[in-house]
């Protein structure tokens, strides 16, 4: 956990514990969101078949993103997501969308 801890700068196991408990209730709050999501959009399984796991799959990136910030801040830590956020994006290639 010290390794982790240093990667990230981060200075106690408190932040750490809430770090991994946002990304906890993040993607399960995605997961959970993205079927009624689909369905506003009219994406059902019988009218993509196999595609309709990837395709819901792609819905819940950008639900993901949006959450993990979200639910960040409201757990105090929304200077650790946003970092972590604008680098991860960077690494798929989606850093233009920061200016810095």
């Amino acid at each position: 956990m010290n390794k982790l801890k240093q990667r990230w700068g981060i200075d106690t196991n408190f932040q750490l514990t809430i770090i991994f408990i946002v990304f906890a209730i993040t993607g399960s709050a995605s997961a959970w969101l993205s079927k009624p999501f689909c369905l506003w959009l009219g994406i059902t399984k019988s009218d993509l078949g196999y595609w309709f796991t990837p395709v819901r799959l792609l819905l819940i990136f950008p639900i993901y993103q949006v959450l993990l910030v979200l639910i960040g801040f409201l757990f105090g830590q929304f200077k650790f997501f946003w970092a972590f956020e604008k680098k991860m994006l960077k690494r798929m290639g989606l850093g233009f969308l920061f200016k810095e």
